[in-house]
């Protein structure tokens, strides 16, 4: 096992921009970033509007395929192995909770998703007592359960979502501006 629970080597992500009829250009979002983050660690990727930020936390978390470089997680790389085995020890929390949440499903369902898609609850009392458990952590009210993402305020939004990444127990989580 690594003494990083993240390493990422020369990471580059380019998306092709159409310049013409039939030509194409890369633009660089991500040009060779490396970092490693330990277990209990924190890390703080700053910068100006566009500079790349949530790229390189849509490619660690493989919502795009990088262009080059490696990811590894606890030692092994994960850049091309299917990251479904990952997805329980590995969160994003988005930058626009809004968008990044369900309008059709109540909060207990968008909080109680990941623990149904992992199976980490024996019953649906289980269920209850750990959505309301992650709502009182997150500083929520847990009476609000049953209530849809239109009826919360912007900040009450993103806090769903870090319930939502909590859910799962999980290890290493990456905030795109949770204080947005």
């Amino acid at each position: 096992m690594s003494e990083y629970l993240i390493e990422v080597k020369d990471l580059k992500q380019y998306f092709q921009i159409k310049t013409g009829l039939f030509k194409k250009t890369p633009l660089k979002a991500v040009d060779g970033i490396s970092f490693q983050i330990k277990k209990g660690e924190t890390l703080g990727l700053v910068g100006e509007s566009g500079c790349g930020k949530t790229t390189v936390g849509r490619t660690i978390m493989r919502l795009y395929k990088p262009t080059a470089g490696q990811v590894f997680y606890e030692g092994e790389e994960i850049t091309d192995k299917n990251i479904q085995e990952y997805r329980k020890k590995m969160q994003m929390v988005f930058q626009d909770p809004y968008s990044s949440l369900n309008p059709r499903m109540t909060v207990a369902d968008i909080i109680g998703e990941p623990l149904d898609i992992h199976k980490l609850c024996s019953s649906k009392k289980e269920r209850a007592e750990k959505i309301a458990y992650l709502m009182n952590l997150v500083g929520l009210n847990d009476e609000h359960s049953r209530r849809y993402v239109h009826e919360f305020s912007g900040g009450q939004r993103q806090r769903i979502g870090i319930a939502r990444a909590l859910a799962v127990n999980t290890e290493f989580i990456v905030c795109d501006e949770p204080v947005s």
